[in-house]
């Protein structure tokens, strides 16, 4: 961390309220606190995906938070009113900082109803329900999920759009992902390790200066790529970006409301770069499909086969169906953290463009100066002229040089005002 030198008495009341922030926060793990264990996993696969797994209130309270949940929405409240009485209501870090609290609260209430019918509707409120719009009579998240669906299912009926063989090893893969990584964090400063890791549930996990990948998973070129940049150049760089603020340290802790920005940058980032792929996507589309399944009332066992008639295998489905039910029952609400992929997209895609219309652009590399939130982002501005938030170290090129970004949201902007059913009339006998 950075030394508190320099730093005059408003920026020292500022830092001191950020650093209890980012202590209080420490022993609260979300997906830890959420996943189920291996003899659920290995039970259900006993009876080949026949039964519902035995997972209920009490399973959870078999296993207890690694914190006292009272004590610590005591200490969130506390801080909270200590920042209104250091800060006064009105101030702009301020606010930022309580809401963080209140937001941290309310993580401590989802995970105390673990297995409870509360879990999910608390879920919905720090993630997002898929049946949610974006504007008033606008499509829905699960309405952009199954239209997805319809695109990539087009796609692939042509089959000549193989993925490109899984040839690398998770040993090859490291060692590729920590070659490119090295070129853009340096090899000194801020080393990023890379490293294989058997206990983790996706493919890969980035940590606050690592990237862990699962030992036993295959990857090609294109997947390294994806990883470079979702994981290294957005979870990564965000983090030292955070851990690099002299004052605002709390900008290197991501609360929930800052996965949406977080995810939405990395899948944006994938998508910019080329590195991302219909079965990617899929992936994606999939898992927003499987929670709006759930909260329209499927179990288990129904999200379950809807990855098995996809094709995938009975480790893979459970393990796709356990993302959306984890935390929960197997026949509860889902937990909804997976919509944040598809929903930050659209949500800093949208951002960019209107910061390009306006000729706001000074604004977009800031989405990076640590795990921010979009409501935030005005504040933010402020806060970096006023010296109390520094700008992001870490930018992946697109964003350090916005001359591309800014031509591609001006044809953006403008094609967005086509009608494409009407080209689609037009178009029909060149197509």
């Amino acid at each position: 961390m950075n030394s508190h030198v320099g730093l005059d008495d408003y920026q020292l009341i500022v830092r001191a309220l950020s650093d209890r922030i980012v202590e209080a926060q420490t022993p609260i793990r979300v997906l830890d606190a959420v996943k189920w264990d291996e003899s659920v996993r290995s039970e259900f696969l006993k009876h080949k995906g026949k039964m519902l797994p035995k997972v209920d209130r009490a399973y959870y309270d078999s296993r207890p938070l690694a914190f006292d949940a009272t004590a610590k929405k005591l200490e969130f409240q506390n801080i909270e009113r200590d920042i209104t009485r250091q800060l006064g209501q009105f101030n702009p870090v301020g606010q930022i900082m309580r809401r963080m609290c209140r937001e941290y609260r309310m993580v401590i209430r989802m995970l105390e109803a673990r297995g409870t019918e509360d879990f999910g509707l608390i879920s919905q409120d720090l993630y997002g329900a898929a049946s949610d719009a974006f504007h008033a009579g606008d499509p829905t998240l699960a309405d952009l999920g199954v239209m997805f669906s319809g695109f990539l299912n087009n796609i692939d009926s042509r089959g000549d759009l193989k993925d490109e063989v899984k040839n690398l090893n998770a040993k090859a893969a490291v060692d590729l992902l920590q070659h490119r990584l090295n070129k853009v964090f340096g090899e000194h400063e801020d080393t990023i390790r890379v490293f294989e890791s058997d206990g983790i549930l996706a493919d890969a996990a980035a940590g606050a200066d690592y990237i862990k990948i699962r030992t036993d998973a295959m990857f090609n070129e294109r997947d390294v790529k994806a990883l470079e940049v979702h994981e290294g150049l957005v979870h990564v760089a965000t983090t030292l970006n955070g851990q690099n603020q002299p004052i605002c340290t709390f900008l290197a802790k991501g609360p929930p409301s800052s996965t949406v920005t977080q995810e939405g940058l990395a899948i944006l980032m994938e998508v910019i770069s080329f590195a991302s792929y219909p079965t990617r996507l899929r992936k994606l589309t999939n898992r927003t499909r499987a929670i709006h399944m759930a909260e329209e009332g499927a179990d288990f066992l129904q999200v379950f086969e809807f990855y098995r008639e996809q094709g995938f295998s009975l480790e893979e489905s459970y393990s796709n169906a356990n993302r959306a039910f984890r935390g929960s029952t197997p026949t509860g609400l889902p937990f909804t953290k997976d919509l944040s992929y598809l929903k930050g997209f659209i949500m800093i895609y949208n951002y960019i463009q209107l910061a390009v219309r306006k000729g706001k652009l000074e604004q977009i590399p800031l989405l990076f100066c640590g795990k921010t939130t979009l409501e935030d982002m005005r504040t933010l501005r402020q806060l970096v002229d006023e010296g109390l938030v520094v700008p992001p170290k870490y930018l992946p090129p697109q964003f350090s040089d916005l001359n591309s970004l800014s031509a591609w949201m001006c044809f953006s902007n403008f094609l967005n005002n086509l009608s494409l059913d009407r080209i689609e009339a037009d178009y029909a006998n060149i197509l």
